[in-house]
């Protein structure tokens, strides 16, 4: 609902954390597949850890330890499809896992430089100088669904397990410990019911469970509750939309853009990233604590690609895949104060350890899931899967190279807070300190704590650009996305009770994938167009854990 000053409170309209659902007071069943430790989530974080538990594995002259039962646990039906990255990599931890490994046999696509960034107005474009944080020499343009397929493959070469199309519904709960994990059931109708493909739950049982679920993750958030994690900072996040494009020739190097079109009280920027000669990366990303209301990402991009810029680049190209993800901007001071619990570890983006001024995050997943994986093979050593035990893990991210650079830029993200040129005048300081300046933490609080203004209808936020051949709706983006969720699927999205016109248009704006809908005064879901980004997770609605293989099936992004 709305106040007389046309406000919206999100935080005041989002339901609760179903704690009962995500965590479960019971130890695995008799049938449960044993395993010595679950990696929950095949993404680079994940399959990074459970690679490294491998290596230790094998190099052990303990025939016990040799014979480790490791498996991943990935909801996507083959490992990449639901993964969305920029990306540009730094291959330093992936040099550190594979040392032997020469850096042309990496799965990278092109050395990253040079670089550009532009600040844009509507019609025009000015070059500016490259920040230190966004050099990218010594870095590489990758697909990352081409990084994780290529880390399964390693996997395996391990013995590693690699579950996939199957989600993890509930942590389960022993004594006060993680024991293991609970699958999502497959084959339900749209009342929950059980169809003709039906599947019950599987349980998994662990010793060491890690929490490599990415962003925003169902499991993760239950466990910082129910275990009362803090940090000085909230995590805050963004929107990336992202789009892949066959054009007649990519350009060289990648190419940034700060200002137009995203308003000056909104903190991102968009990207274009050569993945060959012929086929480019185009994505937009925004903060998602912007003050309007009616604000929409998606549409945005759209926008986006009528910028001269841009558009002599897309002209006579076709739009192979789209996708979007949420992304945890908080930094350095929204990593909670633990990252271990009895028989738990929690790694990657659940721990949100994205550097957004260097717009990068891979190396650091995947350092995070080989050092929990050091602390993990030393706690089966000792047979104590304790957190007292797997708090090294805790203390070696926290002294390693990914705090180091947090640390750093731990306040420029949060400098944004106080506007676009303000806050670029403090990141500027602060690089030029060293993160020195100004010191003490900017304090911010949840994006959902935001108020966002409500206006009247007004018109469409890009025209002149809709029916142009470039733009996308939302509803053709999904299908770009490879979505292949049934229809009759469950709904796996927790919606307020009661929902006023105003919250509904506010939905529908800032889904990127046309789930939620205003139809004249009412609010229509329409949950299997759904491509788990998290967007409304951090703002609206809950998402909670779906049947494995649903969602979207990225192949290049």
């Amino acid at each position: 609902m709305t106040n007389e000053s046309e406000t919206l409170w999100p935080a005041e309209l989002q339901p609760a954390l179903p704690m009962d659902r995500l965590l479960r007071e019971e130890e695995p069943g008799a049938e449960a597949i044993p395993f010595d430790a679950v990696f929950v989530g095949g993404g680079p974080a994940g399959l990074a850890g459970a690679i490294a538990l491998a290596q230790r594995a094998r190099a052990s002259r303990d025939e016990r330890l040799r014979n480790l039962e490791i498996g991943v646990i990935e909801k996507a039906q083959m490992l990449g499809e639901h993964c969305l990255s920029g990306a540009v990599v730094n291959p330093r931890s992936l040099k550190t896992l594979f040392p032997e490994t020469k850096i042309d046999d990496f799965p990278f696509r092109r050395p990253a430089e040079p670089d550009r960034v532009y600040l844009l107005g509507s019609r025009h474009h000015l070059r500016l100088p490259t920040p230190p944080t966004m050099r990218n020499r010594g870095n590489y343009v990758a697909s990352i669904c081409e990084i994780v397929r290529w880390l399964g493959e390693r996997a395996e070469e391990l013995g590693v397990h690699l579950l996939t199309g199957f989600a993890a519904e509930a942590l389960l709960i022993g004594e006060g410990r993680v024991r293991g994990l609970r699958t999502t059931a497959a084959g339900l109708d749209r009342r929950g019911e059980p169809g003709p493909s039906y599947l019950p739950p599987t349980d998994i049982a662990a010793q060491v469970t890690v929490l490599a679920e990415g962003c925003r993750g169902a499991l993760t958030q239950a466990w910082q509750a129910w275990q009362s994690t803090r940090s000085p900072n909230p995590q805050i996040y963004a929107l990336g939309v992202k789009e892949l494009w066959r054009v007649e020739r990519a350009p060289e190097g990648v190419v940034h853009t700060l200002g137009w079109p995203l308003p000056k009280e909104v903190f991102g920027g968009s990207f274009l990233y050569p993945m060959g000669d012929d086929l480019v990366a185009l994505g937009l990303v925004a903060g998602l604590d912007y003050p309007d209301a009616g604000f929409d990402v998606h549409e945005r991009l759209q926008t986006l690609k009528d910028h001269p810029l841009l558009r002599r680049h897309l002209r006579n190209g076709e739009l192979l895949e789209w996708g979007a993800k949420t992304i945890p901007e908080g930094g350095f001071h929204s990593i909670p104060d633990r990252l271990v619990s009895d028989g738990l570890m929690v790694v990657g983006d659940s721990a949100g350890l994205v550097d957004v001024p260097s717009l990068k995050g891979i190396h650091h997943a995947i350092e995070s899931g080989r050092l929990a994986a050091e602390a993990g093979f030393e706690a089966l050593e000792k047979k104590d899967c304790s957190a007292g035990s797997l708090a090294r893990y805790d203390s070696a991210l926290r002294s390693s190279f990914v705090a180091e650079e947090l640390f750093k830029t731990r306040n420029m993200r949060l400098a944004f807070k106080k506007g676009f040129f303000r806050g670029g005048a403090l990141a500027a300081l602060m690089t030029l300190t060293g993160g020195r300046f100004p010191g003490a933490r900017i304090p911010v609080v949840p994006d959902a704590e935001e108020p966002r203004r409500v206006f009247p209808q007004a018109a469409p936020s890009r025209p002149g650009v809709k029916g142009d051949r470039l733009g996308v709706s939302k509803v053709d983006g999904v299908f770009r996305s490879g979505n292949q969720t049934r229809d009759d699927i469950p709904s796996h999205l927790l919606v307020p009770d009661e929902v006023s016109p105003e919250l509904a248009s506010f939905y529908s704006a800032m889904c990127p994938a046309g789930v939620y809908e205003r139809e004249g005064e009412r609010l229509v879901v329409n949950a299997p167009n759904c491509i788990d980004c998290k967007t409304t997770d951090v703002l609206g609605p809950r998402w909670l854990p779906r049947e494995g293989g649903t969602g979207p099936r990225y192949r290049r992004m």
